[in-house]
């Protein structure tokens, strides 16, 4: 007897769902390869970007939607919280043995950085779907700018800490972000691709483009990016939970 997804599931899916499986092996991965980590979650925003594309050009599914959420908690909650938790614990020397009031900063941190990715990414399926602009920043580009960060050498517990604990709340927030132009994100994919496959390249250049890009958007887009006229005619943007 086959499984029931077959025959309701699309390729755009199984890619949704090897976007999680990534999520879980980046977790594992942290402990013993921060950078490894790192290159993961941007490989799965990457297939994030790819089931998308794959959803347009060959049709999607019901189900996809509700995948694509839940395949986000794994690669875009769960990963970056843990590798934000490892580089804070593995620099500041921190350990179980010992409940410090940093250890339970720590914890509490990236455990909120997961509530708040959870709470946004079920307030995306419910509201900013078919829409063209989304409230509250990306999990994808939260998990992005934090992986880039790693992979450009920033190491320092408390501006990791700092930033995770932006992202709490940018991620709930009613700022509202526009949906990337197709040529856009394809830059912004290549450059992805870039920072994965050569992150050393000279001098950790493509980590640093890709960190740039993520934080020029994260700050700008909502004032500057992609204005009310220029909705009309351009159509083709990607959006992103």
């Amino acid at each position: 007897m086959l499984p029931r997804f077959v025959g309701r599931l699309g390729v755009a899916d199984a890619v949704t769902v090897s976007n999680a499986a990534l999520g879980f092996v980046a977790v594992v991965v942290a402990f013993v390869d921060i950078a490894l980590a790192a290159r993961l979650i941007l490989l799965a925003a990457v297939a994030d970007g790819l089931d998308g594309i794959l959803a347009r050009r060959y049709g999607g599914t019901d189900v996809g939607p509700y995948l694509d959420s839940l395949a986000d908690v794994a690669s875009f909650a769960v990963a970056p919280a843990v590798v934000a938790f490892v580089v804070v614990t593995d620099s500041l020397e921190l350990g179980f043995d010992a409940v410090t009031g940093e250890l339970l900063l720590t914890t509490g941190t990236c455990a909120l950085f997961v509530a708040m990715a959870v709470t946004r990414l079920g307030m995306y399926t419910a509201f900013d779907v078919s829409g063209n602009y989304t409230e509250g920043i990306q999990t994808t580009l939260a998990a992005t700018i934090i992986g880039a960060a790693i992979l450009a050498g920033t190491t320092d517990p408390w501006l990791v800490l700092a930033v995770t604990g932006a992202f709490c709340y940018l991620m709930v927030s009613r700022i509202e972000y526009p949906d990337l132009l197709a040529r856009d994100a394809a830059i912004m994919g290549v450059v992805h691709v870039l920072a994965i496959l050569i992150p050393e390249f000279a001098g950790h250049t493509f980590p640093y483009a890709l960190l740039t890009l993520g934080i020029a958007y994260m700050t700008l887009s909502p004032w500057f990016y992609w204005r009310e006229e220029a909705q009309a005619t351009a159509p083709d943007a990607h959006g992103n939970a």
